[in-house]
């Protein structure tokens, strides 16, 4: 008898064969496009025009035109840095680190979160360039020879360790993303019937034949690239954290960042993917694919990473107490207690609270409650960047220097238009690219189709 058909729940349903497969994930691509994917590109490139003018305002006229002054010198800019940074992390670890343990409910999810990765840090990028200030001078970032005099890189900034984490981190994404799309070029190249469509398919599918050859290469690279972007999926978020862990500000100069800022990446990032592939679902007509079962196990992992962050909340309160540092008991009181308290318990709200209800069966498998949440953890997660930035550089050690911080137009414009950039870029993606990896889809078939369980269960009792 065979065991596993009967205890686990199919990840493929409907009566499902490899033909069918192809069918309904290559037709957004063959066919017309949806009425909500346009109202949706629609939104998204308008908000993507105000943030290019946004951006354009600052260019011309200078970092002034935004809410940053002389006490809270980084607000708006490493907040959303950060956050997008964070949302791209879910990305290369679904795809990376659930590869590696073999998971199989990963493959209606991987692209798309790759996708995702890819999007978001360009998104970050543009806080980056631009918070610097002269975005002209970026470019002494990078080790330069002594012709340029004797201006070397501060090798000990966490900012220059941050210029190559994120850089490498983008293009293993990159490569790893595109990689397991190459197959499915192959299959649309000899699917499409317009000529521009064949040359284009054909050109970006490399000449894949799917012969045994290519496929055990495909499969080769595949684990490499995997095992190369794990640890990046650590070392980024890590990285970034030093921005704030390696200087002493009191709330800042903790230990305990990396991890925490790590666990709070993936949570951000799992609720993210949830938020896009529940519209894709819809639009695309993919319930088949993107099941319940796989919207109740990326919930799982939300519960856990939520429960650590919230363990990571306790424990700064617990270690400012505990260190007898007024610096830093004053700091956490602030937060909690001070002008900008609203922030801290939203903050508290969104990522240590409502996380918590995902252990109700009932709220795990609901879409509804699921997109309603997802969309509430990241908006608690972009909270989090906000509180520790904000609150902690309006009171510093000297009363003197105390401050306050309200964004600027031009702060929400440019926030704005990195969402609008994402939502573009990923309709655009999901319009022209399979949204699903099929060909990874279809190596599953046989041992998690609904059909093929119900055939191997019904011939276990005869």
């Amino acid at each position: 008898m065979h065991a596993e058909s009967e205890i686990r729940i199919p990840l493929i349903l409907g009566n499902k064969n490899y033909r069918q497969i192809t069918d309904d994930i290559i037709a957004p691509i063959e066919g017309k496009a949806a009425r909500g994917w346009y109202t949706l590109i629609t939104l998204s490139a308008l908000c993507f025009l105000w943030g290019i003018g946004s951006l354009a305002y600052t260019i011309g006229v200078g970092i002034g035109s935004w809410g940053s002054n002389n006490g809270v010198d980084w607000a708006w800019d490493i907040t959303n840095f950060v956050w997008w940074i964070g949302i791209g992390h879910a990305g290369t670890l679904i795809s990376a680190v659930l590869l590696l343990f073999r998971q199989r409910w990963r493959m209606a999810i991987n692209r798309s979160a790759e996708a995702m990765t890819i999007f978001a840090v360009m998104c970050a990028a543009i806080f980056v360039l631009l918070h610097t200030g002269r975005p002209w001078l970026d470019y002494m970032l990078f080790p330069l020879p002594n012709q340029f005099g004797s201006l070397w890189p501060n090798f000990n900034s966490p900012l220059l360790w941050d210029v190559f984490a994120v850089s490498t981190y983008f293009t293993v994404s990159l490569v790893f993303w595109y990689i397991g799309l190459i197959p499915d070029f192959g299959m649309i190249r000899d699917r499409v019937i317009k000529p521009w469509q064949k040359k284009f398919y054909g050109l970006l599918s490399f000449g894949w034949g799917g012969s045994a050859r290519h496929w055990s290469r495909f499969e080769e690279v595949s684990l490499v690239l995997a095992g190369l972007s794990t640890p990046l999926v650590f070392s980024v978020h890590s990285i970034v954290s030093f921005d704030f862990a390696t200087s002493v500000i009191p709330g800042w100069h903790t230990t305990i960042f990396p991890p925490y800022f790590v666990a709070g990446a993936v949570f951000s990032g799992f609720a993210m993917v949830l938020t896009l592939m529940l519209v894709v679902r819809k639009i695309y007509k993919l319930e088949s694919y993107l099941t319940v079962k796989h919207i109740e196990y990326m919930n799982i992992v939300i519960i856990v990473t939520g429960s650590i962050v919230g363990v990571a909340y306790l424990t700064e309160l617990f270690v400012a107490w505990y260190s007898g540092v007024e610096w830093e008991q004053y700091a956490f009181l602030n937060r909690a207690t001070g002008p900008l308290a609203w922030s801290y318990w939203i903050m508290m709200g969104c990522n240590v609270v409502s996380p918590q209800l995902f252990w109700i069966k009932k709220i795990r498998t609901s879409i509804v409650a699921t997109f309603i949440l997802s969309i509430v953890v990241n908006i608690g997660m972009w909270f989090e960047r906000f509180v520790i930035i904000v609150t902690t550089l309006c009171r510093t050690y000297v009363p003197s220097s105390w401050n306050t911080y309200t964004p600027s137009f031009i702060d929400v414009g440019i926030f704005v238009g990195t969402i609008g950039m994402f939502g573009t870029f990923f309709l655009l993606f999901s319009r022209y690219f399979p949204v699903i990896a099929q060909a990874e889809l279809k190596t599953i078939l046989k041992s998690s189709g609904e059909a093929q369980k119900k055939a191997v269960a019904s011939h276990a009792h005869h």
